[in-house]
């Protein structure tokens, strides 16, 4: 496969998961969040779980790995304070992480 076609595919699955997790949040924050809000925070949890090892760790007999969500929605929040993106609110960034791991769920189930 050329670089061209995984680049395009990943583009794909990340418009599948943008488009998932914003069926999955409450109309309030359906209307609060752009698609770019949801991208930059889908690259924020990347960056916390590469930094923190996350993708490293073993999972558990049930296929888990243990990670602490408010751990990683005070760093979604920081960063983007941070890089002046937003302020986001900690309640809504934890329900945008749960539904990207339910998007991950499934992924992994298909």
């Amino acid at each position: 496969m050329s670089i061209d076609n995984e680049i395009l595919l990943d583009a794909e699955d990340d418009a599948r998961e943008v488009a998932f997790i914003r069926q999955q949040l409450p109309q309030e924050l359906k209307e609060r969040f752009s698609d770019e809000d949801l991208y930059y925070i889908l690259d924020l949890l990347i960056d916390y779980y590469t930094s923190q090892g996350i993708f490293d760790q073993e999972p558990d007999a049930d296929g888990c790995v243990d990670v602490d969500l408010d751990a990683i929605a005070d760093y979604v929040c920081r960063q983007a304070r941070k890089e002046q993106v937003g302020e986001f609110e900690h309640d809504d960034i934890l329900l945008v992480i749960q539904a990207e791991m339910d998007y991950s769920e499934q992924q992994d189930e298909e």
